[in-house]
């Protein structure tokens, strides 16, 4: 069987697009040139690399095996031209994060931060939503780079790869009015003391209740939240105390009055940078990964 590559094109594009009308414009061709290269191609394989799902394309089985090839050979072939003549185009070049929702907002600007210090004008473009929505945006290269508090799961099927970027020991902080009061007797103050909580979607929250029961020690729970800035909002005011990396202390301090009360032993928040990339060589990737290694440490 020879391949033509011609149709390999218009399918990887349809694929990384996720509809043939935005490949259609992307690639200025006519939808139904697209669509009919893309039957050709499955005539030629034997197979359907696409079905349709309310109004999405979705890949079959040996579409996703398929994609996993086109997406090398014509990443290595955009590699090669750039190699060759640079980007000429003048403008900055786009560098799209998905951040998951439950990563604070203070980790996630300072692995970000250095992206825009590689010597390169880049476009910042930074999403938040679910893990498992991000994965699926980062396998269509929708995304760049994904950031999380875990790996990817084994239910999500994407061809991607965890680049784990270090672990941070946890603490609980709390404004210093209510921080004195629990600093005594820690961690046995903390039972019945007024807690901020992160949502069950959170890592941390599964291993904070595990280390509560653990010692036995019941916090009341004033609310639970997904968004970590939010949370310290409450905090700020008074509401509770509240477990944050202890790589963010001096931002705590500084940035929301709250000091650490105490260190809690065996709980620790992780963090990975998850790309399409095994050997990162992204610019801004391999700044990203080497903040998250320094800051994690």
């Amino acid at each position: 069987m020879d391949l033509n590559y011609h149709h390999l094109r218009y399918f990887w594009a349809v694929a990384r697009d996720g509809s043939v009308v935005r490949a259609s414009e992307r690639l200025h061709v006519a939808m139904p040139t697209i669509s009919g290269q893309i039957k050709q191609l499955e005539r030629s394989l034997g197979g359907a690399l696409f079905r349709r799902v309310g109004r999405q394309l979705e890949m079959t089985e040996l579409g996703r095996h398929i994609y996993g090839y086109a997406e090398e050979i014509f990443n290595l072939g955009d590699d090669l031209v750039n190699s060759l003549q640079g980007d000429g185009s003048g403008r900055p070049v786009p560098f799209t994060i998905g951040i998951a929702n439950v990563v604070p907002k203070l980790i996630a600007y300072r692995l970000i931060q250095p992206a825009l210090t590689i010597g390169q004008e880049i476009e910042l473009v930074v999403y938040e939503d679910e893990p498992d929505r991000l994965l699926a945006n980062l396998a269509i290269h929708r995304l760049d780079l994904v950031i999380s508090d875990a790996p990817i799961p084994p239910h999500v099927n994407v061809r991607a790869y965890n680049h784990e970027l270090g672990r941070s020991a946890v603490g609980i902080f709390a404004i210093p009015k209510l921080a004195r009061q629990l600093k005594r007797q820690f961690p046995a103050s903390l039972d019945g003391a007024p807690f901020l909580a992160p949502t069950e979607k959170s890592v941390m929250s599964g291993d904070l209740e595990r280390w509560f029961e653990t010692h036995g020690i019941k916090p009341r729970v004033i609310g639970r939240f997904e968004n970590s800035a939010l949370l310290k909002v409450f905090a700020g005011q008074g509401h509770g105390c509240f477990a944050a990396p202890l790589a963010v202390t001096d931002h705590l301090r500084d940035q929301h009055n709250a000091v650490l009360i105490g260190e809690i032993n065996d709980v620790t928040d992780r963090y990975y940078a998850i790309s399409v990339e095994r050997r990162i060589k992204h610019p801004a990737v391999a700044a990203v990964c080497d903040e998250g290694r320094r800051l994690l440490r």
